[in-house]
């Protein structure tokens, strides 16, 4: 059997065990055609929720597509509950994050009979095609995820105390801004001033409200100036610990000292023979 990329363990009867090797695994031709067949329903309904939000499609063929829906629907529900059925360690799917996710992918229909423009959340289905790295025997490249999630987990206090900054920043700039324009010329309120801070240090510029007076244009020509060399901050913090994750290095088990080189034996600062740490 393939290398399990799950805990879950299926029930004892024959065709249970049959039918969790097929839907849970993709190393047979059952298995393959399953999943295959299962990724062309996700992306057939993803292309129907944009065409239904196309008001001329949708006029046009709003039937055949409500049609197509529910059936499409219909196949994923029943899939959810067999995938529940066949498993004996039931909660430790539901719970997941693909059975979560797999949850979710029908959930957005059913809520939209009782609030019908909730139907286009049916896109969130989407995500059930990172199955395709399972199919195309891709798992492997997903373990190189490892070390960006480990470096955001490690860099995260940084990453806060950066964000509390720049909150605490865009504040009293919007408020400096609401102050320098009177409350004209788009800066109504606090609050919008407030949101022109944040789209000016992004540097992203809608340019739906711009100062006019002489010292806003300077403090905008400040803040986007600043911009640059803010959202090079976190990318800095993440990187280094990517960089982290992924060198081995050497640390010295009686100083701590951990700058030695990748192929040194003893360490620079107190001469103690060293460890390697993967």
């Amino acid at each position: 059997m393939a290398r399990r990329e799950h805990n879950l363990i299926p029930e004892n009867r024959a065709w249970k065990r049959k039918l969790f090797r097929i839907i849970y695994f993709a190393d047979t031709p059952a298995g393959r055609i399953f999943d295959l067949s299962l990724l062309v329903l996700i992306i057939l309904s993803t292309v129907l929720v944009m065409m239904e939000s196309m008001p001329k499609v949708d006029l046009r063929y709003h039937l055949f597509l409500v049609y197509i829906e529910w059936i499409i629907t219909i196949l994923f529900t029943i899939e959810y509950f067999i995938r529940v059925m066949i498993v004996k360690n039931k909660k430790d799917y539901i719970f997941s994050f693909m059975g979560i996710i797999d949850f979710m992918s029908i959930l957005p229909f059913f809520i939209s009979l009782f609030f019908p423009f909730t139907k286009f959340l049916s896109i969130i289905r989407l995500l059930r095609i990172l199955r395709v790295f399972r199919i195309l025997n891709l798992m492997d490249y997903m373990n190189d995820g490892h070390y960006i999630v480990q470096a955001l987990r490690s860099s995260s206090r940084k990453i806060y105390i950066f964000l509390l900054f720049i909150m605490i920043l865009v504040t009293i700039l919007g408020s400096v801004m609401y102050v320098v324009e009177g409350g004209e010329n788009g800066f109504t309120d606090i609050p919008t001033c407030i949101y022109w801070a944040v789209v000016t240090i992004t540097t992203v510029g809608y340019g739906d409200i711009s100062p006019v007076t002489g010292l806003g244009k300077f403090i905008s020509m400040i803040l986007m100036l600043c911009g640059y060399s803010i959202i090079a901050v976190p990318t800095g913090i993440v990187t280094s610990q990517m960089k982290r994750g992924m060198t081995k290095t050497r640390v010295c088990k009686r100083c701590g000292n951990s700058e030695n080189d990748d192929d040194a034996r003893f360490c620079k600062t107190c001469g103690e023979t060293i460890n390697l740490i993967p």
